[in-house]
C-alpha cells in the first residue's frame, strides 16, 4: 500500500533553515516511496514538493481556489477546490499521517482538523511557528508528536501511518 504523506506549513519563508527542513522532508517522503499532499501553494508546501520531486517522487496539490494555475511548479496533481480555507480539511484528510512544519493560523486549523479525523500528527519542532508551540502537546486527549529533525518527522509519519 502507498502512504500518502500531507505535509502543512507556512505559505510564505523568511527563514531559510525552515525552506531546507521542508525540502527534506518532501524529498525524504519520496525516497520512501511516499506520495507527498500538500496544499500545492508556496512556502513550506513548495519546497516540500520541490524536494519530493528532486527525489523522483510525485506530488498531489489540494488547492483553494478554483484554477490549477495557483499551483506551484513541484505540483505533479493540481485539485482546485474552490473552497479557500475549508479546503484544509480534504488536505488532511488525504493523508495517512501529518507533518506540520512552521505555520500560522492556517495551519493551526489545519492540526485542529487532522486530530479530529484522528491522523497522526507529528510536528517539527525546531522550525517555529505553529509547529513549535504545538510539539508534543496533548490536545483533546490527542498527541502532536515532536521530531527533533526531518528524518525522526518522516520516519514517526510513515510508522504512524500503519496503524490508520
Amino acid at each position: 500500500m502507498t502512504v500518502y504523506i500531507t505535509v502543512i506549513g507556512s505559505s510564505s519563508i523568511r527563514d531559510r533553515e525552515v525552506w531546507d527542513m521542508a525540502y527534506r522532508v518532501g524529498y525524504l517522503i519520496a525516497k520512501k516511496g511516499g506520495i507527498l499532499v500538500c496544499g500545492g501553494r508556496g512556502g513550506v508546501m513548495e519546497a516540500a514538493a520541490k524536494g519530493a520531486k528532486d527525489a523522483g517522487g510525485t506530488t498531489v496539490g489540494i488547492l483553494p481556489g478554483f484554477s490549477r494555475n495557483e499551483a506551484n511548479p513541484y505540483i505533479d496533481i493540481a485539485i482546485p477546490t474552490g473552497m479557500s480555507h475549508a479546503r484544509n480539511a480534504i488536505n488532511v484528510l488525504a493523508g495517512d499521517s501529518v507533518i506540520v512544519i512552521h505555520g500560522g493560523s492556517g495551519t493551526l486549523s489545519e492540526v485542529g482538523l487532522a486530530l479530529a479525523y484522528g491522523k497522526p500528527v507529528i510536528a517539527l519542532k525546531n522550525s517555529g511557528g505553529v509547529a513549535s508551540l504545538l510539539s508534543d502537546k496533548l490536545i483533546g486527549g490527542f498527541k502532536v508528536h515532536g521530531a527533533g529533525s526531518p528524518e525522526e518527522a518522516v520516519e514517526k509519519a510513515f510508522s504512524s501511518s500503519k496503524s490508520v
